[in-house]
């Protein structure tokens, strides 16, 4: 892997806390995004002096930022912007699935505003300020539960806030807002300037994250169920790392990956026209001006 600059969301612990350790071992400096700026901190600490020896990467560096919210996502794009510190991989790994149904100050549901439009915004808000280089990696974590996501496709909502009018069922949601950020992303992809990649990662299920234990609800009593078939952090973060790091970069762009290497969602994820209107549906709703080729 050659050296450059990864920034990844959700940091602090879990997942990305894993994969920011292997993209340091292979070379790369790394950039943790946390809410909490003492953990994120703390996160970054114990990363340190894990670089091979020779390798120019930089220290590991923290940003603090509640991506629930559209303006910190917003505030947070400027300061990688004003810091001048070009972006080769963004890694949009920050997640969660919330038991009841609520919705954060910008009016919308809050699995939705985390797995969906933290993604989307951010990823929009560095393009637009020229931080991506142009050959950026983007990778957003997707899942294998996106097959059971509940879309309407004459009239997607893309802002999640029609499960306040219905049963709301935890694994729904949150597999409905990963589909819609899947659909999001084909369509992103397609609008991409030219060199630049876009992936959508799928760790499996993972063991040891505390990611069912602290969503509560349905997924945190099911969570020992599935235990004897799920992998260990380090396998689930072997697709990210391989997607971040691959020569030449991998292909198609704007794909579904599993196990390091394309995979296939369901054929709710794979229909163009439905993502052509979530994408623009969701850049109107955060008020992102959409990408044209």
């Amino acid at each position: 892997m050659s050296s450059g600059t990864a920034v990844i969301t959700g940091g602090a612990s879990g997942l990305g806390l894993v994969t920011a350790r292997h993209l340091i071992k292979a070379g790369q400096s790394v950039v943790l995004v946390g809410r909490d700026a003492t953990r994120t901190r703390a996160a970054a600490d114990s990363l340190r002096g894990l670089a091979p020896a020779g390798s120019d990467a930089a220290p590991p560096r923290t940003y603090t930022a509640d991506l629930e919210q559209w303006s910190q996502v917003q505030a947070l794009a400027a300061e990688l912007a004003a810091d001048r510190h070009p972006v080769d991989v963004l890694i949009n790994n920050a997640g969660a699935a919330f038991p009841r149904y609520a919705q954060t100050p910008d009016g919308v549901e809050r699995t939705y505003a985390l797995n969906h439009h933290a993604p989307f915004l951010l990823t929009h808000a560095l393009l637009a300020e020229g931080v991506l280089t142009r050959e950026a990696r983007i990778i957003n974590m997707s899942s294998f539960v996106e097959k059971r996501g509940r879309l309407d496709a004459t009239d997607p909502d893309v802002a999640g806030t029609s499960w306040s009018k219905r049963f709301y069922h935890q694994i729904n949601v949150y597999a409905t807002s990963k589909l819609v950020s899947l659909l999001a992303a084909r369509e992103l992809a397609h609008r991409l300037p030219d060199g630049m990649s876009l992936y959508n990662a799928n760790p499996g299920m993972v063991k040891g994250t505390a990611m069912n234990s602290n969503a509560g609800g349905l997924m945190r009593l099911t969570a020992p169920l599935f235990r004897p078939f799920a992998v260990t952090p380090d396998e689930g973060v072997q697709t990210p790392v391989w997607l971040a790091g691959a020569s030449p970069a991998p292909r198609p762009s704007g794909g579904f990956f599993s196990e390091s290497q394309p995979d296939t969602p369901s054929r709710l994820a794979l229909n163009d026209a439905l993502a052509r209107t979530v994408y623009t549906k969701t850049a109107a709703l955060l008020g992102v001006e959409p990408l044209t080729r």
